[in-house]
């Protein structure tokens, strides 16, 4: 029988350390700190949070492009942290990602067909004819023409590079997509296009996908459950409906006040967030959201609150909620 979830993250951590300078000692930071989710099978998790909040580089932990310093990623059955390097590439095959800068990701000197026939090659799927027709089915798949295999990456535009880089985490026919803010670096119009590909894609090949990005509204209509990150920490976990129309943290409730609301007449008024975001390097002691929380205790100064669940369904690391 098949496990509910097709990921599993427990505890996770990564810590970078930093030069301060010649005269002073270097720092830590602390990027991604005890975090843990679920993804199901044929699952969509969001995961948002303002830019720094350690969104991306826990990303890259899940496919160790980044090493985790400690916690479990279970993937499949498998604990990815222990695997060795013949069987770390084979898990590689099952979880691909699409990188937010779609030309960054792609090497200018490489035209379309050598970018998505080298995956097939490392992995030895296939070779000449074989290759050519699964390039090309890729290629038709998100919606680019045949001809875009011997063009490089500077003769497209930002859309279709984008593109370009859903076609080669596809080729390989994964079971679970990272996607860290795809549509980020592309025009509002595009933007559409892109995800609506990408939610069409996830149904036809049944796919479970992590979805990173800052953009509530566009976690809203992409995933059925979001997690929460602020300075390293899920402080929130649950289904969209109640973390949209019901959130329980207060920088929850900050993130969905913040967020454009398409209608003119729909008028409110944004909470008081005092303070200043604190530096990685040196966070508060406590809860990291006392500085600019409004409802900050004496107790959330001192002690770290933790995820846990406090409804069926919904976790978050808030003092308020015991």
């Amino acid at each position: 029988m098949r496990e509910p979830n097709i990921l599993t993250v427990e505890n996770l951590d990564k810590h970078f350390r930093v030069g301060r300078g010649l005269f002073t000692r270097d720092a830590t930071v602390s990027a991604v700190v005890n975090a843990g989710f679920t993804v199901q099978h044929r699952g969509s998790l969001g995961l948002v949070g303002e830019s720094g909040c350690g969104k991306s580089t826990l990303a890259r932990c899940l496919l160790r492009l980044v090493e985790p310093d400690g916690g479990k990623i279970i993937f499949e059955g498998k604990e990815v942290r222990s695997l060795g390097r013949p069987e770390l590439r084979a898990v590689r095959r099952r979880m691909q990602m699409i990188f937010q800068d779609p030309y960054g990701s792609l090497n200018p000197r490489r035209t379309v067909l050598q970018a998505l026939a080298e995956p097939l090659q490392v992995h030895r799927l296939a070779r000449g004819k074989d290759s050519d027709e699964r390039i090309a089915a890729a290629l038709a798949e998100v919606g680019l023409p045949l001809d875009s295999r011997s063009r490089f990456p500077h003769q497209f535009s930002g859309g279709q590079r984008q593109r370009i880089g859903i076609a080669r985490a596809l080729i390989l026919e994964p079971s679970f997509i990272v996607a860290d803010e795809p549509v980020s670096a592309l025009d509002v119009s595009v933007q559409a296009q892109v995800l609506k590909l990408l939610e069409s894609l996830r149904e036809k090949r049944a796919l479970s996908m992590l979805f990173v990005s800052h953009d509530l509204g566009v976690v809203r209509h992409v995933c059925d459950r979001v997690a929460v990150m602020y300075l390293g920490r899920i402080v929130e976990e649950g289904p969209v409906p109640g973390i949209f129309d019901r959130p329980l943290h207060p920088y929850t409730q900050m993130l969905r006040a913040a967020s454009p609301v398409p209608d003119p007449k729909a008028r409110f008024a944004l909470p008081r967030i005092t303070g200043e975001i604190p530096s990685a390097m040196n966070p508060p002691p406590g809860c990291a959201f006392s500085s600019r929380c409004p409802h900050v205790m004496a107790r959330c100064r001192q002690e770290v609150p933790l995820l846990r669940e406090v409804e069926a369904g919904r976790k978050a690391a808030c003092f308020l909620l015991d």
